[in-house]
């Protein structure tokens, strides 16, 4: 695995120093150090989960075929535009939801003399996959598909994310906007796509195949997303900080988590009082009274029985797939997450 990482870090290295060097621009020495520095902050600093993603799922599609040099790089590169995509997002996401820490540093816009920079940043980082994708594919047959996938992923995230800020809307805090079908709309937008789909999506094209004969697998992978988004939720509430490595805050915050819609949906007129009364509010005695009413209603129960029902209902999708690789690449993810606790 450390290995694994390595050899996927020397990649993102060379891909780094190419974009320094981008003959579009001419750079300073200052404006290089700039983002040379972003870069290192902002880029491989997570689990690198998506982008190790394409690599394991193209290794399966080839079904035990030994991969050439060429074929593990540019795997590994397309693995990296969906990181820096994903660097993307969040350093413009931290500003909007005004957060302190991203991985446990300060957020880019926190840094002493970065501030709103960071929103020139992000556009940086975007332009910096299309730069990427023209350097590496653009003599490939599925150039022209890669570019369609990696803008449809992105509208479909951004609009994900707009959904969730109005949604939100501070000031106006009104669980009745709160429903499964808005948790699901939001999750399948704002995440499922860029974190479960895309990598796979890549792995597919560089294979020679035609997305559009792949919808199901597209519907599936969807469906896994929303299933780790539920559980992330649940983790949120119930999971072992020590394990997850934070405190969770959806009640104090507001989110429309799967808990709270669930809870919107079983407890009687008295329980929901409470919950209107309580969730959202930063007072750890509110925090505590919508645990209580969380407990209450067995939503650990609850949960348990969506996870099996989920994990039953995902692996006979899964299983009448005619192609036996592609059933290995789904239940490669499927097995990453299924009864994870952090």
């Amino acid at each position: 695995m450390a290995d694994r990482r390595s050899a996927f870090l020397q990649v993102y290295h060379k891909l780094k120093s190419e974009l320094l060097e981008d003959p579009s621009f001419e750079f300073t020495d200052v404006s290089r150090q700039w983002v040379d520095r972003m870069l290192d902050y902002n880029v491989p600093g997570g689990k690198l989960n998506r982008g190790l993603s394409v690599i394991d799922s193209y290794r399966l599609l080839k079904e035990g075929k030994e991969l050439t040099e060429v074929e593990i790089f540019l795997a590994s590169a397309l693995g990296w535009c969906i990181e820096w995509l994903q660097a993307y997002f969040l350093v413009l996401d931290d500003i909007m939801d005004n957060s302190h820490t991203r991985r446990g540093h300060p957020c880019w816009f926190r840094v002493p003399q970065v501030g709103l920079i960071a929103v020139n940043d992000g556009i940086l980082l975007r332009n910096h996959i299309y730069r990427i994708l023209k350097n590496h594919f653009r003599e490939k047959p599925y150039y022209v598909d890669l570019l369609d996938l990696f803008n449809e992923v992105e509208f479909q995230t951004a609009s994900g994310q707009m959904i969730d800020l109005i949604t939100t809307l501070e000031g106006e805090k009104d669980l009745s906007k709160y429903s499964l079908s808005q948790h699901r709309r939001i999750v399948q937008y704002k995440t499922a796509y860029y974190s479960f789909y895309l990598p796979v999506a890549c792995a597919l094209v560089m294979s020679g195949e035609n997305l559009d004969n792949h919808i199901d697998v597209k519907n599936i992978l969807v469906d896994m997303g929303i299933y780790f988004q539920v559980q992330d939720d649940y983790l949120d509430c119930f999971g072992d900080p020590e394990t997850i490595g934070k405190i969770g805050t959806d009640i104090e915050d507001f989110k429309c988590s799967w808990l709270v819609v669930k809870a919107l949906e079983i407890c009687n007129e008295e329980q929901k009082k409470v919950l209107h009364e309580n969730y959202g509010k930063p007072d750890p005695v509110n925090v505590a009274n919508v645990k209580a009413l969380y407990n209450e209603l067995n939503l650990k129960g609850v949960f348990e029985e969506y996870e099996s029902k989920s994990y039953e209902k995902l692996i006979t999708a899964i299983d009448a797939h005619p192609s036996k690789a592609v059933q290995a690449v789904l239940k490669s993810f499927l097995a990453k997450i299924y009864k994870r606790e952090k």
